[in-house]
């Protein structure tokens, strides 16, 4: 189970940190490759009080190809696009927590990490003249599968709407990208009661049984900063949940309503396409 977490950790950091951004409408490889390092530090899920960090080598991929997009902060594939309308494919995911390393969790089951996959409908609302600043509308609905890679089942569904802002150029400074996200969450009652249901079977004096509605399931804000240098690509950025006044607010296993989650990462092309394509968001 050891192993299978660290595996598990690393993936989810190559998702959230390892792919660069390429500046709009600029002629670039149409994939690149390459390795590096990175440093998180994380709540152990949104709610919790305690938390993980790890360094971790972090391998790097860029594919920018018509249909299917590796980028700095998510995989895409295009279903269709018409003008300032596209539909895309959207993925995230969540770390395993160990129950036995959780104090609120102590004597219930392990949480798996879940791979959450799913449309997504995304509207440009803006962009500029020079295109240093953009900003979208993201309205992904994703299906939540939780695996150890030996056995998966489904725990639910996400709707995650964000407002995004992309700000590169004289906006940021030279050669440097910034980037901001924000929105609500909202689940179904089997994805809340994967992580903060309570069976009563696992009912403690500190611990009461708790079966938690769908809704809303609080906010998120998002903050990147990135630069590409010849061959190397610096990146970090910080995440603020918030589950104040979620309908799954009242169980036991939060014991806090904000967490935040850091990460940097360093990685240097070893390897890239001959073959060249025009680069846009």
């Amino acid at each position: 189970m050891l192993i299978q977490a660290w595996k598990t950790r690393l993936i989810v950091a190559c998702l959230m940190l390892l792919c660069a951004p390429a500046a709009n409408g600029e002629d670039q490889p149409l994939w690149e490759a390459g390795l590096g390092f990175t440093i998180l530090d994380f709540a152990d899920y949104r709610g919790s009080d305690e938390r993980s960090s790890f360094l971790l080598p972090a391998p790097y991929l860029i594919y920018r190809g018509d249909l299917l997009k590796i980028d700095r902060d998510r995989v895409r594939g295009l279903f269709f696009e018409y003008e300032r309308v596209s539909l895309q494919l959207s993925v995230s995911g969540s770390v395993p927590v160990n129950s036995s390393d959780n104090a609120a969790r102590q004597g219930m089951p392990d949480l798996d990490p879940t791979l959450e996959i799913g449309p997504s409908l995304e509207m440009r609302l803006y962009r500029s003249t020079n295109e240093d600043l953009t900003v979208d509308l993201r309205l992904p609905v994703r299906t939540v599968v939780a695996t150890d890679l030996r056995h998966s089942h489904n725990v639910g569904w996400v709707f995650a709407p964000l407002i995004t802002v992309d700000l590169s150029g004289q906006f940021a400074g030279a050669k440097w990208k910034t980037g901001l996200a924000l929105g609500p969450l909202f689940g179904d009652k089997r994805y809340h009661n994967y992580f903060y249901g309570v069976a009563p079977e696992y009912a403690t004096a500190q611990r009461s049984a708790y079966v938690a509605e769908s809704g809303y399931a609080g906010g998120q804000v998002i903050g990147s900063l990135s630069r590409r240098y010849q061959r190397m690509w610096v990146g970090a950025f910080v995440r603020w949940d918030s589950v104040s006044n979620a309908v799954f607010q009242a169980s036991s296993l939060v014991r806090q309503d904000n967490t935040l989650t850091a990460g940097i990462a360093v990685v240097w092309r070893l390897r890239q396409s001959s073959q060249r394509v025009e680069a846009r968001d």
